[in-house]
């Protein structure tokens, strides 16, 4: 009898080895779409749950495809978790036409306030989530399987008790540069931290430099951070803050700029395109990695190695292709782009 049980056991392990390896090899996939200087972020956890950040352009339903082919090389049948950081064509533009393509779950955003030139963008994600939605505050989760989100600012207020290993007093506060408050849209937005062991991946979408120092000032409510998002796209004269950014000192930054817009040129509504966006960036201390989603054609525009930048063109035939991170476990993480296949290991500290 023992024989038989033991050879019984045997030929279950067998037939459970293959599906444990793969359990094994599973990573947290986070995928940078193109959606040329909007924002479109697809997280796919280990357990195979996704939560997508923004979703591009309307734009002749360019980035609603662009998404959902992302999607479908992730092998997803849904987008379980929706979140939008706030109500701009160029992060909402796209929601009404990727719910036509793919089943779209839970949606996360931050209020009803609207001002009257973004209610198209209101309307359309209400048309797909209105009846799906929830209202998050700073200090939520949303509940994506195997990794920690917490949302860390909505509605202009930002998180009351530090996360991440942080709540040291800032001594960089002392002569770091501030600005006043930005538009309201700005100030209002959701932004989200995802926590997969060792890594942390930063997603603050287009919070200006006022709210991104209340993060750290005086005390840094954030901790250190593995990846960060580049906020506003690159255009770091109305986000960016050196306070920030040489507070949580990112090891790798990713940049989701479009051609001409973002990295190296103006935010909306500011005057002066400034062309040291990308020298900020990699003063960083520590800083390991630079990627953008495309070349910045502004003139005198500083950009990373050509083969870390996903899109070289400004044409109609642009590919759109994404940028990729795969995180294991051990902390280590992965880089590539879609464009070469070019792929750098990182280990998260």
């Amino acid at each position: 009898m023992s024989t038989w049980i033991g050879r019984s056991l045997w030929l279950v392990a067998l037939l459970l080895l293959p599906a444990m390896m793969q359990a094994q090899k599973r990573t947290l996939d986070i995928y940078w779409i193109d959606v040329e200087g909007g924002a479109a972020t697809l997280i796919v956890s280990p357990s195979g749950e996704s939560l997508l950040v923004d979703t591009g352009w309307e734009v002749d339903d360019r980035d609603a495809k662009r998404v959902y082919a992302a999607a479908q090389q992730a092998e997803l049948e849904k987008i379980d978790h929706f979140v939008l950081s706030h109500y701009h064509a160029d992060h909402a533009g796209a929601i009404p036409m990727l719910g036509k393509l793919i089943p779209i779950g839970r949606c996360y955003d931050r209020g009803d306030f609207v001002e009257p030139a973004n209610q198209k963008w209101f309307d359309g994600y209400m048309s797909v989530c209105g009846k799906t939605r929830t209202i998050v505050k700073a200090g939520a989760q949303i509940p994506l399987k195997g990794v920690q989100v917490e949302v860390v600012a909505s509605n202009g207020h930002i998180i009351d008790k530090p996360v991440n290993g942080g709540g040291m007093q800032n001594a960089l506060c002392r002569t770091a540069e501030n600005h006043p408050p930005d538009i309201p849209e700005n100030q209002l937005m959701v932004s989200t931290l995802f926590t997969y062991g060792r890594f942390t991946f930063l997603d603050n979408a287009d919070l200006d430099w006022e709210k991104e120092m209340e993060f750290v000032c005086p005390v840094n409510r954030l901790g250190r951070i593995t990846l960060y998002q580049a906020g506003r796209h690159g255009a770091l004269d109305g986000a960016g803050a050196p306070g920030l950014l040489n507070t949580i000192t990112p090891q790798v930054v990713v940049v989701n700029n479009g051609p001409k817009k973002g990295l190296g040129g103006p935010s909306p509504g500011r005057q002066t395109p400034l062309t040291a966006h990308y020298e900020r960036l990699a003063a960083i201390p520590g800083v390991e990695g630079i990627w953008q989603s495309h070349l910045s054609l502004f003139a005198n525009a500083h950009n990373t190695a050509e083969n870390m930048i996903a899109n070289l063109e400004d044409t109609p035939d642009c590919k759109g292709h994404w940028l990729k991170a795969s995180v294991r476990q051990d902390g280590t993480f992965t880089l590539t782009n879609g464009r070469n296949g070019f792929s750098k290991t990182y280990t998260a500290r």
